[in-house]
């Protein structure tokens, strides 16, 4: 005797099927058009813009400033001559829920000033809303990842210079050390991390771009302690021995 599936089951099958298929096609136009979006902002597009922005969009931009979709969109006065920016899109991972798409990926930017390269990164989150007649985006933020300066060599002399304790509070203390042509740093005699200089008097961890070490000296050029600054605020340190 042959068996054949319920009714209800066949079309619990194909309705199933057709929603994963709509989600990949969901999926695979907002992918495009949050690229297109990304090469629009590079190249001043505004129309391009306007279009896939909802009038009353919420975006916040890499700088932490609040845009409106009459801000993105009216015109600016464009690159410099000779400077060039295009944003490709990576990472990218997008979530469908019903007639809003929560994406995120990393936009890695290749501006060319002159013969100069740059090639700064962000990571964003969009959100897309299904508006009928198009897919707009309603949402966005956007953080700039850092990278950290090139650094520059210094002098063993120049080095000893840094070497010593300094204090924020009394439980509070931080002991640089030279070894060889290398900083070392221990806070609260932890387990000391590397130093470099991006210039003279601005030091640096590899791997925490966002922080800062600005040194300080006297009217006879000694150093007498240092800003520790992440994002514009300081924690002052001043030497102690």
């Amino acid at each position: 005797m042959e068996r054949t599936l319920p009714y209800a089951m066949i079309m619990f099958a194909v309705l199933a099927t057709s929603a994963v298929h709509a989600t990949e096609d969901v999926a695979t136009k907002i992918k495009r058009q949050s690229q297109e979006f990304s090469d629009a902002s590079a190249s001043g597009d505004t129309k391009t813009l306007a279009r896939y922005l909802d009038d009353h969009v919420i975006f916040i931009n890499e700088g932490g400033d609040i845009a409106t979709k009459k801000d993105i969109t009216t015109p600016g006065p464009g690159a410099p001559k000779g400077v060039t920016n295009q944003l490709v899109q990576t990472d990218f991972n997008i979530e469908v829920h019903g007639k809003v798409a929560v994406t995120s990926f990393t936009d890695n930017a290749t501006v060319h000033v002159g013969d100069q390269t740059m090639t700064p990164r962000f990571r964003s989150t969009e959100v897309w809303l299904d508006e009928g007649d198009a897919w707009r985006m309603i949402s966005s933020q956007t953080v700039a990842l850092s990278d950290d300066p090139p650094a520059t060599s210094l002098t063993a002399g120049e080095l000893d210079q840094y070497a010593g304790t300094y204090q924020a509070a009394p439980d509070f203390t931080v002991t640089i050390t030279r070894q060889g042509s290398q900083l070392l740093s221990a806070t609260n005699g932890a387990k000391p991390t590397t130093l470099l200089a991006e210039v003279r008097d601005v030091l640096f961890t590899p791997g925490q771009p966002r922080a800062r070490r600005v040194f300080e000296r006297d009217s006879h050029g000694k150093v007498t302690g240092f800003s520790s600054r992440r994002e514009g605020h300081g924690v002052e340190f001043k030497k102690v021995s």
